[in-house]
């Protein structure tokens, strides 16, 4: 019997003993295409035994038992700690998205003037002189709306308040 004939013939039931030794496909792939790699090598002297399949099937469970030898070495416990460590923090898109309307609803719940000076502050990006002229007020008023809107924007209850309110403070 030749290699490719052993192959053909035996290749399934291999596969199914690796699977039924590893209980994981993957890794019984893996194992009988090792194990076939160094058999076809060495087929004139395998093919000349009474079994060859047994061999091969010895080879296997030898593969496989080393491969474990192999990987336990290998494996180290990680503690919690560590892997928190080296994971970065993602914030859920979600909770952007929560947290920006709220925002937008708060600005919202502020007093039409409030709103206008921070919105030409921060959206537009007008100074305070620019702002003054448009809402016809002097610098000092705008930069009191601006303080005022802040400050609440600021307050932590308010974005509470907000969020529970599903986004509407009026």
């Amino acid at each position: 019997m030749t290699f490719d004939e052993f192959v053909g013939a035996q290749l399934g039931a291999l596969l199914r003993y690796a699977t039924v030794v590893t209980c994981d496909p993957h890794l019984a792939e893996d194992i009988v295409q090792d194990v076939l790699v160094r058999a076809q090598s060495r087929w004139g002297r395998i093919g000349a035994v009474e079994q060859p399949e047994a061999y091969v099937r010895r080879m296997l469970l030898n593969e496989f038992l080393s491969w474990r030898r192999r990987a336990t070495r290998r494996a180290t416990p990680v503690r919690q700690e560590t892997l928190d460590a080296a994971a970065p923090t993602v914030e859920d898109p979600a909770s952007l998205l929560v947290k920006r309307d709220a925002v937008v609803a708060m600005i919202a719940a502020l007093p039409p003037r409030q709103r206008a000076v921070i919105a030409l502050r921060f959206y537009e990006g007008s100074t305070d002189a620019e702002i003054a002229e448009m809402l016809g007020c002097s610098e000092a008023t705008v930069r009191s709306h601006a303080s005022r809107a802040l400050a609440t924007l600021r307050r932590p209850e308010a974005l509470a308040r907000t969020i529970l309110a599903g986004g509407d403070t009026r």
